[in-house]
């Protein structure tokens, strides 16, 4: 081979060299012109669409569909990621019991902390989370309430008008829905704080659960059951339950008795759940987010009274949530782990009461 042969082949391995980098070079480019937000997004190692679960009990299905809109638009703007909710929605010991079986919640907003306590001893909610998060994650609250017929023919004011012979009483069923559980607390405690000792409570429970045709599976249950199927005398309910069918249109005969429960509703991230998604961040920021006046006007739309103390003490939701006079807490009764043994637990103190039954 020639030298001018020899120098010419190297120019063309050359010239073929330089195409197939500058055709590398410009596919490079176009790559990252049309992954655009995605490359950056993956540079800066933030997601941007991230998934939430958020399981909670049947009640706060209205006040979740106005607050999660609103959270997702602040976020976005903030911090520039879309957040898709999952959500369900059932009867609290229901939904407790799915968690631990393996629903992936990372958020649980629960009738009573006694369920969030069994998704901790399960594992996948760290110790201490009550104390993390404002209020003692106490994110809504509520009050028991007594629903009567239209010009209340049976003349039940109180609760203790709800043994009488021939009352009827619709109520959920303890076994799996938290505001049963609070059903029964207002009762018993109804029982204690009028004088009666230990046998008298559980006489008098014994008799209205006699009362009681069907326990349904949860509070939304109960509330179908009482007005669209038509079924018995009264409804113990809670009292948010009560005003968000007010707002719907339904005409409601309903008393606050003025001894009663506070109903406390805690919410919790559920550890091991956001770390195996890696949402963690937004999970603790949506959970603070639902203390802010924002949210807590969101839940007293619904009838949950504000835990956020400015909210409540305007016109509007002070009228609306009037005090009641003799308001007890789980924490007075002994707190849950006594009530779930003493009451709950299989072979306690409610099935005794429903093998009795006649």
């Amino acid at each position: 081979m020639s030298l001018w042969q020899h120098q010419r082949l190297r120019l063309n391995s050359l010239k073929s060299f330089l195409s197939l980098f500058l055709v590398g070079a410009f596919l490079s480019l176009a790559l990252t012109a049309c992954t655009g937000g995605r490359e950056s997004s993956s540079t800066s190692g933030k997601k941007q669409n991230i998934d939430l679960t958020l399981v909670s009990f049947a009640v706060t299905r209205d006040a979740y569909k106005a607050i999660i809109p609103k959270f997702v638009k602040k976020w976005k703007q903030e911090q520039g990621q879309n957040v898709t909710f999952k959500q369900s929605y059932g009867g609290s010991g229901s939904q407790t019991r799915a968690v631990i079986d393996g629903l992936q919640a990372d958020i649980v907003h629960l009738a009573l902390a006694l369920d969030t306590e069994k998704i901790e001893k399960a594992g996948l909610i760290q110790p201490g989370w009550e104390k993390e998060i404002p209020n003692n994650a106490v994110a809504s609250k509520s009050v028991a309430a007594l629903v009567t017929r239209e010009g209340n023919p049976k003349g039940i004011k109180t609760w203790a008008d709800l043994d009488k012979d021939g009352v009827k009483l619709i109520t959920a069923d303890p076994k799996t829905s938290g505001v049963a559980r609070w059903n029964f607390l207002a009762l018993w405690n109804s029982a204690i704080k009028t004088g009666g000792d230990e046998v008298k409570a559980t006489e008098f429970v014994s008799k209205v659960y006699n009362n009681v045709p069907i326990l349904t599976k949860d509070a939304r249950e109960a509330t179908d059951a009482f007005f669209k199927q038509g079924q018995a005398d009264a409804l113990i309910n809670y009292e948010n339950e009560i005003v968000l069918a007010q707002e719907k249109g339904l005409k409601v005969n309903y008393v606050i008795p003025d001894v009663n429960i506070s109903i406390d509703n805690p919410v919790a991230v559920v550890d091991k759940n956001v770390d195996k998604h890696g949402n963690r961040e937004v999970a603790e920021a949506f959970v603070k987010y639902l203390f802010t006046p924002e949210a807590q006007l969101e839940f007293a739309k619904v009838g949950f009274r504000p835990v956020d103390e400015n909210v409540a003490k305007t016109k509007e939701f002070a009228d609306k949530y009037p005090p009641v006079k003799t308001l007890a807490t789980v924490q007075e009764l002994g707190g849950w782990d006594a009530m779930q043994e003493k009451f709950f637990n299989d072979g306690a103190l409610f099935d005794q009461i429903q093998a009795k039954k006649r």
